[in-house]
């Protein structure tokens, strides 16, 4: 069995194959430049690594359209970070502990960079060489619900735009969306029913998005590699803000035990159970779930 090093490994390899595909020496070097810049160094590539650990669990049946599943969601998860830094949302000068797209290399050129990264997204599945080919167009359906409105990740920044919205409405699309997207692919690319696996990313994304809200308010900004506070200056909801920060812990340890029981039975369980755990345990740690719960 492959470790988790060389997937990663095998994963950062696709990742930089997908993105110089886009590159030409008669096309525009800044936007290449851009791109590469979005992309890498990358992040803890957590819904990727759902996409294969899934297909594994499901038989990894097709490795290869896992892997242009898994590289499709983590370029469209880097689209929308582009977006969400741009002077027009939070305006962040800071991602992942460089410079973001747009305090890098401008305005108009991380717009474009974010659009094209989801163009390259579908084209990475429109490409992939497979064993079922037949899987693909149900994978791009997937992938695209999850991408638009009224329930994917544009509609979930397009919440921050409207004068009220449901909290958990706002969250699941913005954040959830494409965890979902990430387990229904993974046991789509092995044959498995996708709709089965589909809870798992939904509540793991949902948590994600707490710990993202409750690391907006005690995180260091060192760590987090972007500003904090972001909530509060940008007036955007959060579950920080609507429930509190002892609240807003309470929910994350419960979404994330929701996610665990939500992992159908397969040889491949324990496996998905460490890894929520682990990933669980990285995005808050524990002491920082202690020290929140005596603020």
């Amino acid at each position: 069995m492959a470790s988790i090093d060389t997937i990663q490994a095998a994963l950062e390899q696709a990742l930089e194959y997908a993105v110089a595909a886009a590159e030409s020496p008669h096309g525009p070097s800044l936007l290449a430049r851009a791109y590469h810049h979005a992309v890498f160094p990358g992040g803890a590539r957590i819904r990727p690594q759902l996409v294969l650990s899934v297909s594994k669990a499901c038989g990894s049946e097709d490795p290869e359209l896992a892997m242009a599943a898994a590289v499709a969601i983590e370029l469209l998860h880097c689209a929308s970070l582009v977006h969400d830094d741009l002077p027009c949302f939070d305006n962040s000068p800071m991602r992942r502990g460089q410079p973001s797209v747009h305090a890098k290399f401008g305005e108009r050129l991380a717009v474009l960079a974010g659009d094209g990264l989801i163009v390259l997204a579908f084209q990475v599945l429109a490409k992939a060489q497979v064993r079922y080919p037949q899987r693909i167009a149900s994978m791009i359906a997937l992938i695209a619900q999850a991408t638009g409105a009224p329930d994917g990740i544009v509609a979930g920044q397009a919440w921050e735009c409207e004068p009220k919205a449901n909290l958990r409405d706002y969250q699941r699309a913005k954040t959830g969306a494409l965890f979902a997207a990430a387990t229904a692919c993974g046991a789509l690319s092995s044959g498995a029913f996708a709709d089965a696996w589909r809870p798992l990313g939904e509540w793991l994304g949902e948590a994600y998005q707490v710990a993202d809200d409750i690391r907006d308010v005690i995180g260091d900004p060192a760590a987090l590699g972007k500003p904090t506070g972001q909530d509060v200056a940008n007036d955007r909801q959060s579950s920080a803000r609507a429930l509190g920060l002892f609240g807003a812990v309470q929910n994350f340890d419960l979404l994330v035990g929701k996610a665990i029981r939500a992992i159908p039975s397969c040889s491949g369980a324990p496996t998905l159970r460490a890894l929520v755990l682990a990933e669980s345990e990285r995005l808050v740690p524990r002491d920082v779930l202690e020290r929140a719960s005596v603020i």
